[in-house]
């Protein structure tokens, strides 16, 4: 998700976002190590995603 369309949520918003997220690193993360994982891009994509819904939730405070 791209940071404009982050920086639309509410405070709310971003915090389930996060939760989806945290459960998607969980999943990824359980991929590589049964060795599953395809996209190895994918879980440097969730960790950073996270990082600025968590840089957002700050600034909102």
């Amino acid at each position: 998700m791209e940071l404009k369309e982050l920086r639309a949520k509410s405070a709310d918003e971003l915090k389930a976002h996060l939760v989806e997220l945290h459960k998607e690193s969980f999943s990824l993360r359980m991929q590589k190590a049964t060795g599953q994982l395809a996209k190895t891009h994918e879980a440097r994509r969730v960790r950073r995603e996270i990082a600025r819904v968590n840089t957002l939730l700050g600034q909102q405070k």
